[in-house]
């Protein structure tokens, strides 16, 4: 049985137990993900205080949650699901506090994955040496990703920032691994089309 597979019945195991009236189960599960939520939620949000807040709240409402959970999917899913969607009102604080650095149009975004300004701006409109990437580059950037809808902007943030695989993307949002990368290529042709906007309009 392979690792995943171990943690997948273990988990299953403190479900049970934990509706059975036993609660110190339901601790165990705090122990076993709490850094694994606190730090999927930080790096969304690039703020301790805050992803203490979402990481605490979406353990009391899977506390709540859990009597009538069903088990159709693994209890990580499900509890990545909820610390997902209460982080989604907080997401644009990374974009913002980026805003405030100046930085090198082939620099990665994030220090979590290789993606660059460049592989997100419109190639059409202007060739990199053309843009010096200022601080309002950088807020230009930020600007365009909200004013993408919330789906476009969640899924960016899941696979270019976060670096989750496909497969993990599907299981939080329950959605089908065709439709994680169709969503992703219509979220960047979104953002590049109003980066385009910004720039013709300027």
């Amino acid at each position: 049985m392979s690792s995943k597979a171990e943690e997948v019945a273990f988990d299953r195991l403190l479900v049970d137990r934990f509706k059975n009236g036993d609660q110190s189960a339901f601790d165990q599960m705090v122990t076993r993900y709490w850094d694994r939520i606190f730090s999927m939620v930080h790096q969304l949000l690039r703020n301790q205080q805050d992803a203490e807040e979402v990481t605490q709240d979406a353990f009391i409402r899977a506390h709540r949650g859990l009597a009538n959970f069903r088990g159709d999917s693994a209890f990580s899913t499900w509890l990545y699901q909820i610390a997902t969607n209460l982080a989604r009102n907080r997401y644009w604080y990374w974009w913002r506090r980026k805003r405030d650095k100046s930085v090198s149009f082939d620099a990665p975004v994030s220090s979590e994955n290789d993606m660059t300004l460049a592989d997100i701006i419109p190639a059409e409109v202007e060739t990199p040496d053309d843009i010096a990437v200022t601080q309002e580059f950088v807020t230009r950037i930020g600007q365009g990703m909200e004013k993408l809808s919330a789906k476009h902007r969640e899924i960016l943030v899941m696979r270019n920032i976060k670096n989750l695989s496909y497969e993990e993307i599907a299981g939080i949002l329950a959605i089908s691994v065709g439709t994680v990368k169709s969503r992703i290529a219509r979220a960047r042709e979104s953002l590049r089309s109003k980066l385009g906007e910004d720039f013709r309009t300027s």
